[in-house]
């Protein structure tokens, strides 16, 4: 044990969360998911959250996690972080590293949101801040501009308000996360990459190279629902629920360094103990999971192809990821999730989540010229739109 590392404690173990210096556990305490948080007014919170977030709260600081992750964005989270920490429990500040997020856009509303925000989490100082959800270049160059939110940031990082400073994201195209973290104004990047989706491993490889810490985000929701396998998932990852052997693969890369894991309920807690230690690369063990997954996306034709060279299709499907959800549904049976996700590009989520449905009228629009000689995509499309749309 080093002495220098925040609450300490075995058998968690720590990485170095890039040039910032920090070293965090390589799990993360979430605020995302405590009951009744999205209730309005923000300030009031009630008794259930709180006695449900102060429970977490000592469990996670009991098994060595030393970071807490919210966000303005998460609602009552950041006050009911800020009861939980500076007013019932008491935790000396120096005892773990405090993540917040926020999505101002203009440098007077940075100033007033962070002065919010330092007064809900009952703390003079965030040790992390993340800009919220950029997801475009559009995005990214609104954030970056001149006399813009990026910039005040650094502001109140030299007036000691802030630590470092970093952004999350829900973008899917890795080319558009590289250029911002070649911006060289992020030290952190908060993003999505699991086992089920690993589209940004050139981005979390880029992010090493420059030395940015990387926090992967809800892996076991948005990483396929996790939490509700069909038991034949459950049998390709024993020994390991499929929790853990996500978490145990995202960690194998020490390019990473900490993830969260939603945790809310006590078992939740011996879940995540279950992961440790970590092994980079992989043990044994989980190679052999490894090998079991990948074997049966040999059962399964086509499986394999994922298109990524088709994201600009004039149809405006996102085929990567309709070939993605129809891989999660026919290989694994993740077929709740693989739904959920799908039926997003017939709502209001095209912010988060863009791309059109495959009908056949967008299939009929297909670029076919593009698509590798043999590969019936029009026919894989159709079958994800059939098993996943729910009219």
């Amino acid at each position: 044990m080093s002495g220098d590392i925040r609450n300490e404690r075995a058998p968690m173990q720590y990485r170095r969360f890039g040039k910032t210096e920090r070293e965090l556990s390589v799990i993360t305490l979430g605020g995302m998911r405590y009951p009744r948080q999205g209730e309005r007014p923000r300030r009031d919170v009630p008794k259930e959250m709180l006695d449900n977030c102060i429970d977490c709260t000592v469990r996670a600081l009991d098994a060595g996690i030393n970071h807490i992750e919210t966000a303005w964005g998460y609602g009552k989270s950041e006050n009911c972080y800020g009861i939980t920490l500076g007013e019932e429990l008491k935790i000396p500040r120096d005892r773990y590293h405090l993540m917040t997020k926020g999505q101002p856009q203009t440098a007077e509303d940075t100033r007033k949101m962070v002065d919010i925000q330092l007064k809900s989490l009952r703390t003079d100082h965030i040790d992390l801040y993340a800009m919220h959800g950029l997801g475009s270049r559009r995005a990214f160059k609104m954030a970056l501009r001149d006399g813009g939110p990026v910039e005040e940031l650094y502001k109140l990082k030299e007036e000691g308000v802030i630590g470092e400073i970093g952004f999350s994201t829900h973008c899917q195209e890795p080319e558009i996360l590289i250029e911002a973290l070649d911006s060289d104004r992020f030290s952190f990047i908060n993003l999505h990459y699991y086992y089920f989706w690993q589209r940004h491993a050139s981005v979390v490889a880029h992010a090493a190279k420059k030395d940015i810490g990387v926090f992967i985000i809800s892996p076991n929701d948005k990483g396929g629902r996790l939490y509700d396998p069909l038991p034949e998932l459950r049998d390709m990852t024993a020994p390991a629920t499929p929790i853990q052997f996500n978490a145990r693969w995202c960690l194998s890369d020490p390019a990473v360094h900490t993830l969260s894991f939603g945790m809310t309920a006590p078992e939740h807690f011996e879940e995540m103990r279950g992961i440790l230690p970590v092994h980079a690369p992989l043990s044994e063990a989980d190679a052999r999971v490894d090998a079991r997954l990948q074997a049966r996306l040999d059962e399964v034709p086509f499986a394999r192809f994922e298109g990524l060279d088709l994201v600009d299709d004039p149809s405006g499907i996102n085929i990567p990821e309709v070939l993605r959800l129809r891989r999660l549904w026919r290989c694994f049976g993740l077929t709740g999730f693989a739904k959920f996700r799908y039926n997003m590009f017939s709502g209001d989520q095209a912010i988060w989540y863009p791309g059109e449905l495959a009908t056949d009228d967008n299939i009929e629009k297909l670029d076919v010229s593009r698509v590798p000689e043999g590969v019936p995509l029009g026919d894989l499309l159709r079958d994800a739109h059939e098993g996943l749309y729910e009219r």
